[in-house]
Parts: C-alpha cells; sequence; structure tokens
C-alpha cells in the first residue's frame, strides 16, 4: 500500500552458485559438524531478527518467521541433507543447497497460494545456512545508501524486508511474489509501498531513473510527469481520508442503510492472528485454517499440542465466534514423512475430509482438541471438501464417537458446538437441501466452488480469464445453497477471495448470505461498503445476475453499485500515463 517516487537503485541478482567438492572419508564428519554449526547459527539469527521485528511491529508479525524456525527442524530435509553427505561423500553447502532447492522448487510449483509461498521461505533459510557455511556476508546489504531511493530486486526475502531502513528506503518492487508473500505482508505491516510479481522489473530499470511506485494499484511509472505527480498527490490525499474513514467504522456493526444485520469476520491461519481480527474491527473468526499446525514439520502434531492452539485463540476471542475448519491438506500438500503416495490430480484426489475420513487417528485427535477447546470459548467446527452426505454422516459420527470418549474421561466440553460443512464441491450445493438438515452451518469456499464448477485452474495463465465469480453458474450455485440452508434454519457464510472484495458484497448480500469472512485487513473495507448499501438495491442486483446468461454483464451491475455507494473505496490514478509495469 501507498505511494512514493525517488531515484531507483537496482539490487544485483544473487545467483547462487555452489560448487560440488568430493570429501574423503575422514573429512566426512568434519562436513556434518560444520553443517550443525551453520544451522545452530542461522537458528540464532532468525530467532534475533523475530525478536527485533516482534518489538517493532508486535508477535503476528514476528510469528512470520515460526515457519523459518520449522524449516530448521524438519528432520526429514536434514535426514536427505546427511545421506547425501554420507552416501555420496560431498560438502555440506552443496548438499544443504541441493535438498533444500529440489523442497522449494516442490513448494513454488503448488497451485495453492498459501503453500506456494512457503518456497520463499526455504529459500529464505536456505541462503542464510549457506552463508555460514560459505562464511560470506549477508547479501543483502544496504549500508551504501548515502540518500532515500526505491529499491528494485528480483526478490526480497521476508527476513531482508523486516530489516529495511524507511530513512532510506522509500519503497520497493520486486519480480516475484504475491500479496499473499510472507515480503508483502511484512512490506504491510511496515507501511512501506511495494509492489511485487513483475516479472522482469528488476532488469527493465537502471540506477538512477525517476520512478512514481503506486503500492494501491499495483504500477510502477517511469518519468512521470507534473500532471502526474499532480494527480498522484490528489490521491494520497484521498487515501488519508479514507483511511480516516476506514478507522471510524472498525467498532461499528456491519449493517446496511436500511438496518439488515452482516456478520464481518476473519479468516485466520494461527492463534496468534487473533490481534489482527480484532484490530481489524472483525466479529469473530469466520475460518481458521489448521494447516499451518501441521506443514514444515517432520511429525504431526499431537492432541495436545492442537488442544492448546485451539484454546488460545479461542480465550482470545470470546465471545465471540471461532470457527474452525478442519484439516484440509492432501495429496501434494503433505510432506514426504506422511508417505502419500503420488497422484495425477492430487486436487481431485485424496486430500480434506476424503484423507481424514481414512485416517482416524489423525482425525480423532484433531477432533478431540477442538472439543476440549470448545470449552474455552464460542468455537465452532466446519469439515472440508464435503462432496455428498455419506462424508458428512461418516464425519459426525466421529464427533460423537470421540464425544463419548471425552465424556468417559471427564474431560469438559460444549455438548452443544455447532458443527457446519463448507460448500464448495458442485456437488455439496445440488444436495444442499439433504446437508442442511444435519449441520447449523454452511460455509461457501467460493475459491474452490468456483474452479471445480467450471473447471478452470486460475494458476494456468492461458486459461486464468474464464476463472468468472460472476458466472451465473456461480451465483445460482450460491444462491440454492442459501435458500435450501433458510429452509431449515441454518446459517450461511462465505469465507472465499469474493467474501474480501467490496465490489461483490452487494451480490451476496443480495443473495442472503448471513456472513462474510475475508483476510483481516479486507474486513474494514467490506463493512465500509456494507454500511453504505441498501439491502433492496442488493437484492435488485441479485435478482438482476441470476437471470442474466452473462458474467461479464454481472460484474458490470456489482461493479457499478459499488462505485455509485462507495466511490472513496475506487479512487484511482488518471489513466494517462502508461505504467513501467503492472502487477
Amino acid at each position: 500500500m501507498g505511494v512514493c517516487r525517488g531515484k531507483v537503485v537496482v539490487l544485483d541478482k544473487i545467483h547462487a552458485t555452489v560448487s560440488k567438492r568430493k570429501l574423503s572419508d575422514p573429512e566426512v564428519s568434519d562436513e556434518i559438524s560444520r553443517l550443525e554449526k551453520a544451522m545452530v547459527d542461522t537458528r540464532h539469527d532468525i530467532l534475533e531478527v523475530q525478536r527485533r521485528v516482534g518489538e517493532a511491529m508486535g508477535a503476528s508479525e514476528g510469528s512470520i518467521f515460526d515457519a523459518h524456525l520449522l524449516v530448521l527442524e524438519d528432520r526429514t530435509l536434514i535426514d536427505e541433507v546427511l545421506r547425501l553427505i554420507n552416501n555420496e561423500k560431498v560438502n555440506a553447502e552443496y548438499a544443504f543447497h541441493t535438498v533444500a532447492e529440489r523442497y522449494a522448487a516442490t513448494l513454488a510449483a503448488i497451485a495453492d497460494d498459501y503453500l506456494r509461498e512457503r518456497a520463499a521461505d526455504m529459500r529464505d533459510v536456505t541462503t542464510r545456512v549457506l552463508n555460514h557455511l560459505l562464511a560470506r556476508k549477508d547479501d543483502f546489504d544496504l549500508r551504501h545508501l548515502t540518500e532515500p531511493c526505491i529499491i528494485i530486486s528480483h526478490d526480497l526475502t521476508p527476513s531482508s524486508t523486516a530489516q529495511l531502513d524507511r530513512r532510506k528506503v522509500l519503497g520497493f518492487a520486486t519480480d516475484i511474489g504475491s500479496r499473499t508473500s510472507h515480503t508483502a505482508i511484512m512490506a504491510r505491516s511496515l507501511r512501506i509501498p511495494a509492489v511485487v510479481g513483475l516479472k522482469t522489473i528488476s532488469e527493465d530499470l537502471q540506477d538512477g531513473q525517476f520512478i512514481l511506485l503506486d503500492g494501491f494499484n499495483g504500477v510502477l511509472i517511469l518519468n512521470p510527469t507534473d500532471q502526474t505527480l499532480f494527480e498522484y498527490g490528489q490521491l494520497i490525499r484521498k487515501q488519508v481520508t479514507l483511511e480516516e474513514k476506514l478507522r471510524d467504522v472498525l467498532d461499528k456493526p456491519g449493517v446496511t442503510l436500511d438496518g439488515h444485520r452482516i456478520m464481518l469476520s476473519a479468516n485466520i491461519e494461527q492463534a496468534g492472528d487473533t490481534a489482527a481480527v480484532s484490530a481489524n474491527g472483525a466479529e469473530g473468526v469466520g475460518l481458521f485454517r489448521t494447516e499451518y499446525l501441521f506443514i514444515n514439520r517432520d511429525d504431526l502434531p499431537d492432541e495436545e499440542q492442537q488442544y492448546q492452539a485451539y484454546r488460545e485463540a479461542a480465550a482470545a476471542l470470546k465471545p465471540r465466534p471461532l470457527v474452525i475448519r478442519t484439516l484440509d491438506l492432501g495429496g501434494d500438500k503433505f510432506l514426504s514423512h506422511l508417505q502419500v503416495p503420488t497422484e495425477m490430480n492430487p486436487f481431485l484426489g485424496w486430500r480434506a475430509i476424503r484423507f481424514c475420513l481414512q485416517q482416524e487417528d489423525i482425525f480423532g485427535a484433531q477432533i478431540r482438541a477442538i472439543l476440549r477447546a470448545s470449552a474455552h470459548g464460542n468455537v465452532k467446527m466446519m469439515y472440508p471438501m464435503i462432496s455428498g452426505l455419506d462424508e458428512l454422516n461418516q464425519a459426525n459420527a466421529l464427533v460423537e464417537s470421540n464425544k463419548a470418549q471425552l465424556r468417559k474421561s471427564g474431560v469438559p466440553f460444549d455438548e452443544n458446538m455447532e458443527i457446519g460443512a463448507m460448500i464448495e464441491i458442485p456437488s455439496a450445493a445440488l444436495i444442499a437441501d439433504s446437508l442442511a438438515r444435519r449441520v447449523k452451518f454452511f460455509s461457501i469456499g467460493t475459491n474452490d466452488l468456483i474452479q471445480y464448477s467450471l473447471a478452470v485452474d486460475r494458476m494456468n495463465e492461458k486459461i486464468a480469464h474464464l476463472y468468472e465469480p460472476t458466472h451465473p453458474a456461480i451465483v445460482r450455485l450460491i444462491k440454492a445453497t442459501v435458500d435450501a440452508a433458510h429452509k431449515h434454519n441454518v446459517w450461511v457464510s462465505v469465507c472465499g477471495e469474493m467474501a474480501g472484495d467490496p465490489v461483490m458484497t452487494a451480490l451476496l448480500v443480495g443473495l442472503g448470505v448471513d456472513e462474510l469472512s475475508a483476510a483481516p485487513p479486507l474486513v474494514p473495507p467490506i463493512k465500509f461498503m456494507l454500511r453504505r448499501l441498501k439491502l433492496a438495491e442488493t437484492k435488485a442486483l441479485a435478482e438482476f445476475a441470476l437471470a442474466s446468461e452473462s458474467a461479464g454483464e454481472i460484474l458490470t451491475r456489482c461493479q457499478e453499485l459499488a462505485r455509485q455507494s462507495a466511490p472513496s473505496l475506487f479512487e484511482s490514478r488518471s489513466s494517462g500515463e502508461t505504467p513501467a509495469a503492472n502487477s
């Protein structure tokens, strides 16, 4: 976010050239000792960065580096490195770089945004370990800067971003990355204007060039004219005013102009994120992704570890609700120690509820942990990727059997804890009436619902344009789900990306959705939009969408109503300049 202007400093792209060296038998043990020392030193480095970030920005931002520490504790990775050193008698830096880069490349290829971005974390840690092994200084050194500038780089690691000096670095842009990357999250926390994912910007620009960087719209403008600078000055003033307006709605309810109430919740990934829930005016958590507890580790979290995490979140939010999604991992998302076989199409394979129902020990431990946490707050639980009634019935039966275990042991839990199902597969939407008889709520995962309904992999650039949230089929599936739910007094939430887009707010409200749950920073603009809408006009928009045959027409109507209702959310730069690059 934010806008800045200044001279460019292009950082050289680091080419990690790690040479291979053959060892004699006596050298092997010394090489392993070198590796162990480098990893200990790296751990100290990361803990120090985490401490400084935590003190400067808070525990939530500091917890970003938990993922880095987990890389150093991944026994699968470490054992593979040790095998390479022992079996092939090669130097530690070559072995570590080879194994870690293979892991990072695998993560980078995954279609899941969250897991794909963890490749950057692994490469950050790898660079630190190699720096110690090769006795080289940190490649990221900006002490040579003599005046404020805008940094252009192929990439910036989270730890490098955390060390940026606002007095010297006005903003930055990178070739790679996305809004979900830890680097982008750090930039937002530091309030440093940034644009990531510009592909070739580090090759397109040169030191000393003058640019304007627009972090709001994701563009760079080379040699902006006086008129453009004036227009951006106006934009900055409008953004400051908008931020004041957004702060003003934080403590106000999510209600339309004519009094229709919508629950506005946040999506989180770990217990430490609950502070951001309150800070952004959310009324609870509509989606706690529990996968974070299971990745980047060499064993599964046991019941007690899970219970502590869920209890911490529930207690922090009480009496506000905490909706915990059971494990949504499987296929290509598991680490090798789980020995999950390779699948031709893992996203249509053995994952989520399908995996859990066949791994009752893993699923049972999570169910018991969630039930135990329900004694400490307003906890609800939901199952991901339900495709039919049999899966729902099996899952509910397991919950009942685990409740019986806890009762027998005298362990307290909320006997009336609400259980829901995620609607993210077309088959679930089509039998919503049957599902609604057996749950207390639905949560529509629009990302997967769109992907599965339209048979579109949005990470595939050749067909990404076919990924349309306003496709008539999606609109009708959402409406059918809502109608079936309300018929049985079941409430409906939306927790996918549609819920975090102010352009979609009116459509979702008009379709009858009861709750919108989005990333914490997206909650204020959604609330701002909601409080400027009338229920009657949202219903008129929904009626139009349900009768329409064109995704484009529906999107246009949504945009028109959104801009008419809250124009300050959509203030943008003049289109008179051609940007150097666009993210």
